[in-house]
């Protein structure tokens, strides 16, 4: 048997579904980097004494790192494979937490987050890129799980550090996720040493002429263009709820606990999400998925701003999860869909890139909102204007009417 059979016969192997529960390991665990600072904003505001918006500022930066990241570990997965980029994030996620625990000013404590954004990235798009050229009958659903490791984080993660910086303090409880990471990734790392295989894709010399497997009228640049801005549309939407429950919650009575509970429920429900709507893109397509997930994603938003009952916030945020959890998924389905394999890493990466611009432009928005309103209705609805430039962009995509390149 040559090489190139014996590559053929890893994909959709046992191998790679083992590889697969490691990407969701990694993933679960450097999450952190994401939903550590939802929890910590009123021990960090209370602390330092600043303004929410300000508060907000170290998300931000984390999604700003986070975005640039994205793109820098997607070029070292596709040119070195996805381990470098996992050993340099973890590296990244250390230094940050550590580093962010011993800081004296709040200027300096958000700075810091930058690095925790860019070792963050290592653990979401390099682990999608990587896996899905791992798969090919069941590449929608193993994307799916491989991004789930993210909300797996985010359910356990916000319970785990609220308690913890109730008891412990923000700065001990920073200094111990610095060094749980580094401890706690490296026994799953080597699993993930071997090289995509090579296999024979559904492409033609055209098509990889042309950067695109489907002909859509337009350049491989402009759809790129288009697809970075449906996904700054959905991420400045979907940030109001992730970013700013807890504190939402505290600003309504219930206190923070009961927002990181929501927020807990929310990135729970995402799991289910991201899987279900794997799912569904191995049947509708990534495009269409996304334009459910998308019209789902603005519903629940009007409903935060109807009710805002105890119960409800829990109903409403769980149905939050579980509509919007897939969206960010098929935006790395749609890439390998519509680009060379050889691009994957650097392309979701860019993609990746606009949907965390999103989520930092969101947040830090979402703030400023509520300092100069002194409520976040505002801020709920502006989520659905952004929401609906995101619905109209896949609805394009979603009726743009395609044709098969020729085979050479």
């Amino acid at each position: 048997m040559n090489l190139r059979d014996r590559q053929l016969g890893e994909v959709d192997s046992p191998a790679a579904w083992r590889r697969l529960g490691f990407a969701v390991v990694i993933g679960t665990i450097g999450s952190v980097g994401m939903w550590s600072v939802p929890v910590a904003v009123p021990f960090v505001q209370a602390d330092f004494g600043i303004t929410r918006a300000d508060a907000s500022l170290p998300y931000t930066l984390a999604m700003i790192g986070f975005a640039f990241g994205g793109v820098a570990m997607g070029r070292l997965c596709d040119r070195f494979g996805v381990m470098v980029a996992i050993v340099l994030g973890t590296v990244a996620l250390g230094v940050g937490f550590v580093g962010a625990s011993l800081v004296p000013t709040p200027l300096t404590f958000a700075l810091m987050h930058l690095f925790i954004g860019i070792g963050a990235s290592a653990t979401f798009g390099p682990l999608m890129a990587d896996i899905s050229q791992w798969f090919v009958r069941h590449r929608g659903i193993t994307v799916g799980i491989a991004a789930s490791g993210n909300y797996i984080g985010g359910a356990l993660w916000p319970p785990a550090l609220q308690y913890e910086m109730a008891s412990a303090g923000w700065r001990h409880t920073y200094l111990s996720i610095g060094l749980f990471c580094v401890v706690a990734t490296l026994p799953f790392i080597f699993g993930l040493w071997r090289r995509a295989p090579v296999y024979a894709d559904a492409w033609t010399s055209a098509a990889a002429s042309t950067g695109s497997a489907r002909n859509l009228g337009i350049s491989p640049n402009a759809l790129m263009a288009l697809l970075c801005v449906a996904g700054l549309g959905c991420c400045v939407a979907m940030s109001m709820p992730q970013v700013h429950i807890v504190a939402y919650c505290g600003d309504l009575g219930y206190g923070p606990a009961r927002g990181a509970e929501m927020l807990s429920a929310m990135l729970g429900f995402g799991i289910v999400s991201r899987i279900g709507s794997g799912l569904i893109a191995d049947r509708l397509g990534g495009a269409a998925t996304l334009l459910i997930g998308s019209v789902l994603q603005g519903m629940t938003l009007l409903l935060y701003l109807l009710f805002d009952g105890l119960v409800s916030l829990y109903i409403i945020s769980a149905l939050f999860g579980l509509f919007q959890g897939g969206i960010v998924p098929m935006y790395a389905i749609i890439v390998r869909q519509y680009f060379s394999p050889k691009e994957a890493g650097v392309r979701i990466g860019i993609v990746l890139m606009a949907t965390l611009f999103g989520m930092a432009f969101g947040g830090w928005m979402s703030g400023v909102i509520f300092d100069h309103t002194g409520s976040y209705r505002a801020a709920f609805l502006n989520g659905l204007i952004w929401n609906a430039v995101n619905v109209t962009v896949v609805l394009w995509l979603v009726l743009r009417p395609t044709r098969r390149l020729a085979a050479a």
